[in-house]
């Protein structure tokens, strides 16, 4: 089926189409618009004309209108669902978990458009400030380019659009190349709602073309993007004085401490590692152990992986599916070979079968093998030894990221030190790192970006403080 974009609630085709395959079938499901520099140029002007209409919306508009987001897509839980494990091979169960994510992010975002207020400013608390009233509103930016990824397609492009319509901006949304028809199928919902024609948009084509333009245009006041640390830190370098979310990688730690029951731990463990064919920012990605319990750990943690369901993406009963493309699922092969040749051992998995790359356990990983130091974002866990949990605390800060770590410990100042100490943007006691719920601040430090999405937190980053004082003299 040939698609179109997405622009000032027309649907309109481009020249240049390109093919979109399943990851799962390797068939060609859609035919994709290729959108030009001019035609993205185009895009943005539709928003920026937008921008007054959307800003004089009320707060009580915007919320009823991300509600009735909301409402659609749980009317259309299912075909939303279908669409995330036909582009992107999500096992379907996990999609249909997606789209409940996405629905309570719009309603999030419905419940915090009603709370986006200022404070007031005691200016008398100043020698020179008696007599006169301040206060803050919170004002949209205007155009906001968000750019997003293949791993959540509609999760994750909702936390740039809720929040973008919370504040009452408008927005160019450029989806990834492989999940376009997520975003295509959102666009349709959206026409729906009462929100200003213009106001959303939905541009297709190359990330070089469209994000250039984006990045480019004096019009775009903001750009939020979720992907890889280098195209982010390019985003960064070209955005000028525009303000700039960055969603970058991971390679999410956990430490296991003494005493703890593994029974609880090792299933959780398995779906922080293995679900979405590991193909998550807070992947659990390197599992530090110590000595009492790892033999136990490394038997549980086997065991259970070796139960997971490997098939299509659309049985409900699968787990395990295809990854996003056969290239990734050959570097996942490459990084696990480096890893073995610095003295890794392979546990289970570290083979292909039938198209999937393997759930793949390896122990014994050097720090400097990719699949311990880069992010990894296949079925790929390192579970290592440690002695101390200072030690774990040690080689999780021993990376370039720190999106979010995890500690099991039944110790309370084991646990209070690694929340200080462990440097991350969030720190999950008694849980995996791969925890996340979205109203929640989540954002990194060091490569894994700069800002925070959640709510109340991505508003926060897409309005201006605007200052009023009052001489009443």
């Amino acid at each position: 089926m040939n698609k179109q974009y997405y622009v000032n609630g027309e649907w309109k085709s481009s020249e240049k189409i390109a093919e979109l395959k399943s990851p799962h079938t390797k068939e060609v499901i859609a035919y994709i618009p290729q959108a030009t520099r001019e035609e993205v140029e185009q895009v943005i002007k539709v928003a920026d004309a937008a921008k007054k209409q959307m800003a004089e919306l009320t707060a009580y508009e915007r919320a009823a209108i991300l509600e009735h987001i909301a409402q659609l897509l749980a009317d259309n839980r299912q075909k939303a669902a279908e669409l995330i494990s036909l582009e992107a091979a999500k096992p379907i169960k996990y999609a249909l978990g997606e789209i409940d994510r996405t629905i309570e992010t719009y309603k999030f975002a419905a419940e915090e458009a009603k709370r986006l207020t200022g404070e007031m400013i005691p200016m008398d608390a100043a020698k020179n400030g008696a007599n006169r009233f301040g206060y803050t509103i919170e004002q949209p930016i205007g155009v906001i380019g968000a750019i997003t990824p293949f791993n959540f397609p509609q999760n994750l492009v909702a936390h740039k659009v809720g929040p973008a319509i919370a504040a009452g901006n408008t927005i160019v949304l450029k989806p990834a190349s492989q999940t376009p028809l997520s975003a295509l199928f959102l666009a349709e919902l959206v026409d729906q709602t009462a929100l200003p024609k213009g106001a959303f948009n939905v541009i297709t084509g190359s990330g070089k073309t469209v994000g250039d333009a984006l990045v480019e245009s004096d019009k775009v006041k903001m750009i939020t993007f979720t992907g890889s640390p280098v195209v982010g830190i390019g985003i960064r370098n070209k955005a000028g004085l525009k303000k700039v979310a960055l969603e970058l990688g991971s390679n999410a730690g956990l430490i296991i401490d003494k005493g703890v029951d593994l029974s609880q731990i090792v299933p959780k463990c398995v779906m922080g590692a293995f679900s979405n064919q590991g193909q998550v920012c807070i992947s659990l990605q390197r599992t530090y152990v110590m000595d009492e319990l790892f033999e136990e750990f490394i038997k549980q943690f086997t065991e259970t992986t070796k139960q997971l369901v490997i098939g299509s993406p659309f049985d409900e009963s699968t787990d395990i599916s295809a990854m996003i493309n056969p290239s990734e699922q050959e570097r996942a092969m490459n990084w696990v070979e480096e890893a073995v040749q610095n003295g890794a051992e392979i546990v289970t998995g570290g083979i292909t079968e039938n198209g999937v790359f393997m759930p793949t356990i390896l122990t014994n990983v050097s720090s400097t093998s990719k699949v311990s130091c880069q992010e990894v974002f296949a079925p790929i866990v390192v579970v290592n030894r440690i002695s101390s949990v200072e030690e774990g605390i040690a080689a999780i800060n021993d990376s370039n990221y720190g999106l979010q770590a995890g500690i099991f410990t039944n110790d309370i100042q084991t646990a209070f030190r690694a929340s200080k100490q462990l440097e991350v943007g969030g720190v999950m006691i008694n849980d995996i790192p791969t925890y996340r719920v979205d109203q929640m601040p989540y954002g990194g430090v060091k490569e894994s970006g700069t800002g925070k999405e959640g709510l109340k937190y991505a508003i926060c980053e897409m309005t201006e403080t605007k200052l009023v004082v009052w001489n009443h003299n």
